[in-house]
């Protein structure tokens, strides 16, 4: 190669290295900007890290300082004094609230943090008595105290011997009996009144409540008056009181729903009537006849 031609290449090689070093440069910037951003990157990441590890310690160690507050427990005689603040009754209506307390007293009151204290003990004793369908139990702290509410079944029929005399038992929506250590009940608790012989009422099924229900129903539809009570000492020969007028309904057999439905026809006549009238006779299937005292 001659002298010319390397004078040449090497001009060449020199202008090649200038057109490069500028690139080489932004090249090396942005690798140094990279790390730069990466490292921040990781302190950032550290930095949380830490910060999570603080939190995490710090509400452990508010959890357990907040477990060993007085006001998170029961003490032992929580349930054993009547009038204290470590149970509330509420809505209850039937059943008082002093035979509810009878049974938490016989009860040994939660251990533990109230929040996780185990209430089905209380509970299951609850049930057993007879006029409440369901128990909800809610539990409080500062202090620690539950909650009771209550839920009855609601009366249908009310049973007396007499109307001179207090009620002997009611029966549930859900056909149960329940005695008369529960009555007599609220006033503002409507129930239909049935006067029953003796201890008869305790053979009445479901099918029997339900008939006399249905009785009072359709006397009061037709006779657009309320039903004060159904005499049904002699299953037989049934009668229905409403506001001025006995109403003998007789057997209560299929023609009896009827015989109901004559009332609209026959209750303005009644009403015209001076003399004093002992019952309404609707005991025949096609005859109907007033028995005046």
């Amino acid at each position: 190669m001659s002298e010319k031609e390397n004078k040449n290449n090497k001009q060449k090689n020199k202008e090649s290295a200038q057109l490069d070093a500028p690139d080489e440069m932004k090249r090396i910037k942005t690798i140094q900007r990279e790390r730069v951003v990466l490292k921040g990157r990781l302190k950032q990441e550290r930095t949380r890290g830490f910060m999570r590890f603080l939190i995490t310690v710090g509400l452990l160690m508010f959890m357990f300082l907040f477990s060993r507050l007085h006001g998170l427990y029961f003490s032992e005689n929580s349930f054993k004094y009547v009038g204290g603040t470590s149970v509330e009754i509420i809505n209850n209506r039937i059943v008082p609230s002093y035979k509810i307390l009878a049974i938490l007293q016989s009860v040994e009151a939660p251990k533990g943090c109230v929040f996780f204290a185990r209430t089905d003990d209380i509970r299951k004793k609850l049930m057993q008595l007879e006029p409440i369908d369901k128990i909800y139990i809610r539990r409080y702290a500062f202090p620690a105290r539950i909650q009771i509410i209550v839920r009855e079944s609601q009366p249908t029929i009310t049973v007396m011997n007499d109307l001179k005399t207090r009620p002997v038992a009611y029966f549930t929506v859900k056909g149960k009996i329940v005695g008369k250590e529960y009555l007599p009940l609220n006033k503002n608790i409507k129930t239909l009144v049935v006067i029953a012989k003796g201890s008869s009422y305790g053979k009445w099924d479901r099918g029997t409540q339900q008939k006399l229900l249905k009785i009072s129903k359709f006397v009061e539809t037709y006779a657009k008056e309320p039903v004060e009570y159904i005499d049904y000492r002699n299953p037989n020969d049934v009668y229905v009181k409403v506001k001025d007028l006995n109403i003998r309904l007789g057997l209560v057999d299929d023609t009896v729903w009827s015989r109901i439905e004559r009332l609209p026809s026959i209750l303005p006549q009644v009403k015209l009537v001076h003399s004093k009238i002992k019952y309404l006779d609707l005991s025949w299937e096609k005859v109907n006849y007033l028995k005046l005292d």
